[in-house]
């Protein structure tokens, strides 16, 4: 493995995160449930390298990520049969409210009928801008 995929940074809570929380890995990033989830079986998805964002990260990244998002979309599925969609984001910055600036890529599963009106999903992150 390149070295520089091995990039921590002391005190991020990302890079060294407890082992018995992990849920799923590869050999680039790995897979945990949200500590404050927005919904049942909130996921994240967390490079091992310590990079700020995901337009950070080199190809190689972007594909473990990309496997372990669909394998944990497949995995929530299987858990919990009323999961009828997903909504996938990542903050990218202070001004797009990143508060942890390692990497990671929030995989929220949705149920009919958690919210009254979904139309727009994430267009709602900013007030009156998911109703168009």
């Amino acid at each position: 493995m390149n070295e520089s995929f091995d990039s921590k940074s002391q005190g991020c809570p990302f890079c060294d995160f407890p082992i018995h929380r992990i849920i799923a890995q590869n050999e680039l990033a790995f897979v945990i449930r949200d500590e404050y989830p927005v919904t049942p079986l909130h996921t994240l998805v967390i490079p091992k390298r310590h990079v700020s964002g995901l337009f950070d990260l080199g190809t190689p990244e972007m594909n473990a990520c990309n496997d372990l998002l669909l394998r944990a979309k497949d995995a929530i599925g299987k858990e919990d049969a009323s999961v009828a969609g997903f909504n996938v984001g990542v903050n990218i910055g202070a001004a797009a409210g990143q508060t942890i600036f390692h990497c990671h890529i929030h995989l929220i599963p949705r149920r009919h009928g958690d919210v009254e009106h979904p139309r727009g999903g994430v267009r709602h992150i900013i007030p009156g801008k998911g109703n168009y």
